[in-house]
């Protein structure tokens, strides 16, 4: 459970950030990453977190969310709906079964949303899968506190009874791994003229999806950045 980090991404308010530590130490869960919170600390979110007052002292804050992420070799993004962005989905259930099973080999990260919004297009790209927690059709919005709360209780309850699969013990290249290999790929292209710009946005999303579903390790990931910079004539990688 150690190895496990809930990241908040642009919280409204800062109760709601509170009531997530609650429901993290209720579970066990002890790391919390905060990216551009716009009330933290306050009043109400200390009041909220009714004795989870250590969690909050220890959150990380973030500018953006790859600083949040950039350690992590799993990413899991929560999503209260289906997007345009078609990812790799997982119930709450099979998103603890997943996590306990990454969690041997590295950080994971499970990546909560705006209140209002919850993630953009662009921030779900930077997700290995999405969890959507089923609730009723005609009124399926979950608070924040709520939403930490049901997959915290399934990863708690995942921890307990153990995992039914063998874990992955291989060094997975984490976030910022991955996303020198989209800019490195992506420059790549445009410099073999195969990238049509008209197209860069689609391409690059199926790409994407591609390489997370592989899950390469960080030799792997070596080697395709050496079969990069060669189809360049070994030019060296401009965006990192």
């Amino acid at each position: 459970m150690e190895n496990i980090r809930i990241v908040l991404v642009e919280t409204s308010h800062g109760g709601n950030i509170g009531a997530v530590a609650r429901a993290m130490k209720n579970m066990c869960l002890n790391e919390l990453a905060l990216v551009a919170p716009r009330q933290f600390p306050t009043e109400e979110c200390m009041a909220r977190a009714s004795g989870a007052d250590d969690i909050l002292q220890e959150a990380s804050v973030h500018q953006n969310l790859d600083e949040a992420l950039v350690d992590c070799s799993l990413v899991i993004g929560a999503s209260a709906r289906l997007r345009s962005v078609s990812w790799p989905q997982l119930d709450p259930r099979e998103c603890a079964e997943l996590v306990l099973q990454r969690t041997v080999s590295g950080q994971v990260a499970l990546v909560f949303g705006r209140e209002r919004t919850g993630l953009s297009n662009a921030e779900l790209e930077r997700c290995n899968y999405l969890v959507n927690i089923p609730a009723n059709p005609d009124y399926s919005s979950l608070n924040l506190g709520m939403a930490v709360q049901v997959v915290s209780y399934e990863l708690m309850m995942a921890s307990q009874h153990g995992s039914r699969t063998a874990p992955d013990t291989r060094e997975l290249a984490g976030a910022g791994d991955m996303q020198g290999l989209f800019n490195h790929l992506e420059q790549a292209l445009e410099d073999i003229g195969f990238l049509d710009p008209r197209k860069s946005d689609k391409l690059m999303r199926r790409l994407k999806r591609l390489f997370y579903r592989a899950e390469p390790d960080m030799d792997e990931i070596k080697i395709l950045r050496g079969i990069l910079s060669a189809a360049q004539g070994r030019k060296s990688a401009r965006r990192e």
